[in-house]
């Protein structure tokens, strides 16, 4: 426990707030052995649960933990196994529902954006997306632990379901990217609320054996996600496909919820909480939350970086180019604001978005840059690898979904022997000495063969290496930031890695959209024949259009080598960038998380 004593005294130790002095109504743990303490205590020994009557701490929720820290102790205090069963078992349909939503509306896309001609801005909505998207994961860390974990998740289910709504209605591009952002806060947040519940409910050496239970899904959704994108989009139209997950989103995500407000009332009955009134007016409640979420934080952060980023995937459609006023104005405006948000998380904030000066240790911060580095290095090219699958190896929208899912299918595998490894050994550092370079090998490969002439085969093999290594990516990272905490920033830790690896999304796919800008339509030009040149533009911008082009003819032929020779450097960008991982996993001190306790109560 002496690795988590020195996060607990500093005031902003990823945290800035304490449960008795910021948070509204707070629940107050019982801090002594009373009669409620030990009835509690019999409680406890009947459900069959892990707390000992001879130590009262460990039967009682965290004193200086945070509302919502406090409510999830008190939840697994005294949840029953079955319960606890049950909540994995939620988790896991909650996944199944994200796995398959993933695999079919991902293949959306190129036929949403080119329904308006606007398929080269597929990285543009990303952009904007994933930068709202990691700006959300502090204050929802946040809400997770003052308002708690069933609340935080609810709020993230109706941003999910505004966002498919949004989707199935959209009439316009605007209205789609509007969407897509509600919609990519919404599941990343859900999906992230459903991390920190898994912490919760797991001891830190089964934890990784967790994560690949709930993320074992995607294995099921690989294919046949796939098969029903291609159904939907020539059946019934991507419009009702965004609706059919719309209707069924609240029936899959509502026991989840009910579950966990069931056993805190339960926690609530066997007297392991009390409230204490804020005694604040309305207007004194707001201005606390808006400190508390660090609303002016988030703005800055938000705005910089979209505005930093945008520029890089639009400049070749401004009048002028990279010399165009307004594309000099944002990059300008952008950095600025990011330095801004900067010096007030230093110096003005008094929670900051990012507690800088709790950032000291070494395995937090290098997992932190490995999943950044990883997720630059994944973006930079699989933006346009389903396109890419179907305009040059001539595979439909389903199977460029299988090929592109590959990665799913292996990792939902292949994470359980990661973490079995980790169980059994009780260490995760080998592992990525093991991944970093096998990952880096086969990115390196795959610039050989994404060539027009390339055989498919080759292209699934180096998916399934990149699958080993992204596999060890994923849950070492995960176990690594919460090794390096004591269970009240478990959710900040993970927002940590998940604000860091959403922001690699961003620079990922801007770094993508630059390539593609600038490159795929100068190859367009270079490749193709002078009949076909007037319908430059409309190639470049629709997906359908360079598919009506036949195999063998000469336009099919040119708009391949277009796509090999955009594709080829994105992937050489990526290959250069997860050279960096390297040093990231020197960072990192090789802990033992079978001798670290963080949890408490009935727990995996």
């Amino acid at each position: 426990m002496g690795l988590f004593n020195r996060f607990r005294p500093n005031a902003r130790s990823l945290d800035d707030s304490t449960a008795h002095s910021t948070d509204p109504d707070t629940p107050v743990a019982m801090g002594a052995v009373t009669h409620e303490t030990k009835g509690v205590e019999s409680g406890l020994s009947k459900n069959g649960l892990q707390a000992s009557v001879a130590d009262p701490e460990e039967a009682l929720p965290a004193e200086d933990a945070q509302r919502g820290i406090q409510a999830v102790e008190a939840t697994t205090l005294v949840w029953s196994k079955k319960s606890l069963i049950a909540v994995f078992i939620c988790m896991w349909l909650v996944y199944l529902l994200n796995a398959f939503q993933s695999s079919t509306i991902g293949n959306f896309a190129p036929y949403v954006t080119s329904a308006w001609e606007s398929h080269s801005l597929l990285t543009v909505i990303s952009v904007i997306a994933s930068s709202m998207t990691a700006a959300v994961f502090i204050p929802l860390a946040k809400a997770l632990d003052v308002w708690g974990r069933a609340e935080g998740y609810l709020t993230m289910v109706a941003f999910a379901e505004l966002g498919l709504i949004l989707m199935a209605v959209s009439k316009n591009l605007a209205t789609y990217c509007a969407a897509n952002v509600f919609y990519s806060v919404g599941f990343t947040g859900l999906i992230y609320s459903i991390d920190v519940v898994t912490a919760d409910a797991t001891n830190l050496k089964n934890r990784a054996l967790a994560y690949a239970f709930t993320s074992s899904p995607y294995m099921i959704s690989a294919f046949a996600g796939s098969y029903a994108s291609d159904q939907m989009l020539y059946n019934i139209g991507w419009g009702w496909g965004y609706a059919t997950y719309a209707f069924i989103m609240p029936v899959v995500c509502a026991p989840l919820y009910i579950l966990l407000k069931l056993n805190l009332r339960k926690a609530k009955k066997q007297g392991l909480l009390m409230r204490t009134p804020s005694g604040r007016k309305l207007k004194q409640s707001i201005w606390h939350y808006i400190i508390e979420f660090d609303v002016l934080g988030i703005f800055l952060f938000a705005a910089g970086l979209i505005i930093f980023l945008l520029p890089f995937n639009i400049a070749s459609i401004a009048p002028n180019g990279w010399a165009t006023g307004y594309i000099i104005a944002m990059i300008i405006v952008g950095f600025i604001l990011l330095v801004a948000f900067a010096l007030n998380e230093l110096y003005l904030a008094p929670v900051p978005f990012l507690a800088f000066s709790s950032l000291t240790d070494r395995t937090l911060v290098g997992a932190c840059l490995l999943d950044f580095t990883y997720q630059i290095s994944y973006y930079c090219w699989n933006s346009y690898f389903t396109s890419f699958l179907q305009v040059v190896n001539y595979l439909t929208v389903a199977e460029a979904g299988y090929v592109n899912n590959t990665f799913s299918v292996v990792s939902g595998f292949l994470l359980f022997l990661v973490g079995y490894g980790i169980r059994r050994t009780g260490y995760f550092k080998w592992l990525l000495w093991i991944a970093v370079p096998l990952y880096i090998f086969a990115q390196g490969l795959m610039i050989y063969f994404r060539t027009p002439t390339g055989y498919v085969g080759y292209i699934v093999m180096t998916q399934i290496f990149i699958s080993i290594g992204g596999s060890v990516f994923i849950i070492c990272c995960q176990v690594a930031v919460l090794a390096a905490v004591d269970h009240q920033f478990v959710a900040a830790a993970l927002a940590m890695l998940n604000v860091t690896g959403t922001v690699g999304d961003s620079i990922g796919y801007t770094i993508s959209g630059v390539i593609w800008t600038n490159v795929f339509e100068k190859a367009l030009i270079k490749y193709l024949p002078e009949s076909a040149q007037s319908s430059v533009e409309d190639i470049y911008n629709d997906i359908d259009v360079q598919l009506s082009y036949a195999k063998g003819t000469p336009e099919r032929i040119a708009i391949q080598k277009a796509y090999g020779y955009a594709q080829t450097r994105m992937l050489a960008a990526g290959t250069a960038i997860m050279t960096l991982a390297f040093i990231w996993v020197f960072m990192m001190r090789n802990l033992n998380v079978a001798k670290l306790k963080q949890t408490k109560g009935n727990v995996f």
